[in-house]
């Protein structure tokens, strides 16, 4: 769509005060513009844009005290309530560890921030929304009632931007790493080599790079040994079997500018629909079956053993999803968790060419 084509901050408003009810994200695509021109269009009227300063942002954020870390992609949205603690800073890299609060963010990807007042009657909710050049959302953060009000303001006032027109330079996304990679350049004997000398989950996304492979085209060339297709429907019995087992599992959701993770056990498992919803205490999951059209149980080497992990994948090729059981660095995979995943329903036939 042309910039000239687009509605105007005036219009975006308008819809959005005839629309009180329906998502940001879904309003944005009704209007045709990025979630991020959504929120811009209130600058100066409930919204202020910060600059997205990842390590500071990261660095100020523990004195807000318990807030909501939102994690999104097109086909699910993790929360998780918590402290931002346990900071790890870094230009191309920057991690929060903490026991709730578990990031891996990539702070170049993230091109957009803004502080978000809402008022909905007496209520008023404060948050901070970072989106990457196209206006894609990369994460939020929350505050709730245990939240020091004081500190965000501080932290807001310390990031704001010189900029506060109400509007944003649309922009296309840059590459994704899960995306479909052309030209496919290595054999499955290349791949099987390569895979077999793994060590470390984490070396697993330096081998596609170095076979020019996405995560996808390696797990259907690779054979049975280690990946095997499931039926769809595998994601919602693993879902209610580690639930009833109250088994510990890690549940990674992400996109381009940042990966939340969710480590421990699940307990309220409701599915409405076509949508699986984690309702626990500390994190909140809202995932959409409907957009899943590949479901992957993958089996990665390490010193440790190999480990099994449940990986679902849209139609674009991109993972929505993913999967361990809980473990820490050293330790062997769970054997409850190895037997879950290695019991769920196949796909017969052959899963690689």
């Amino acid at each position: 769509m042309d910039q000239r084509e687009r509605p105007s901050p005036h219009e975006i408003r308008r819809a959005q005060q005839d629309n009180p009810k329906i998502r940001e994200h879904d309003l944005a695509a009704r209007l045709g513009i990025s979630e991020a021109e959504l929120v811009a269009a209130h600058c100066g009227l409930g919204a202020i844009r910060v600059e997205p300063r990842v390590n500071d942002l990261l660095t100020g954020l523990e004195a807000v005290g318990e807030v909501v870390a939102h994690t999104r992609n097109e086909s699910a949205v993790h929360e998780k309530i918590g402290v931002y603690d346990k900071v790890v800073t870094g230009n191309k890299h920057a991690l929060v560890l903490g026991d709730e609060i578990d990031l891996r963010i990539f702070p170049k990807v993230w091109a957009h921030g803004f502080a978000v007042e809402k008022r909905d009657g007496k209520d008023i909710s404060h948050s901070l929304q970072f989106f990457d050049a196209a206006g894609k959302a990369m994460h939020k953060v929350q505050l709730g009632p245990a939240s020091n009000l004081d500190a965000y303001q501080k932290l807001v006032a310390e990031l704001e931007s010189s900029n506060q027109e109400p509007i944003v330079v649309f922009k296309a996304s840059g590459a994704n790493d899960d995306a479909e990679v052309p030209g496919q350049a290595a054999t499955v004997e290349d791949l099987r080599e390569c895979w077999s000398q793994l060590t470390d989950v984490h070396q697993f996304f330096d081998m596609l790079k170095r076979l020019k492979l996405s995560r996808r085209e390696a797990v259907r060339m690779v054979g049975e040994v280690y990946a095997w297709a499931l039926e769809k429907d595998a994601i919602g019995a693993m879902f209610q079997q580690a639930a009833e087992d109250e088994m510990p599992i890690m549940c990674f959701v992400g996109n381009r500018g940042c990966i939340q993770i969710h480590s421990g056990p699940i307990k309220w498992v409701k599915t409405i629909g076509p949508w699986i919803n984690v309702l626990d205490k500390t994190f909140h999951l809202h995932l959409g079956t409907h957009h899943i059209i590949e479901v992957w149980a993958v089996r990665k080497p390490t010193k440790d053993g190999h480990v099994t992990s449940l990986e679902a994948y849209g139609a674009d090729g991109k993972m929505i999803i993913q999967f361990f059981g809980k473990r820490r660095e050293g330790e062997g995979e769970r054997e409850d968790w190895r037997f879950l995943a290695e019991t769920l329903p196949r796909i017969p036939g052959p899963t690689a060419a």
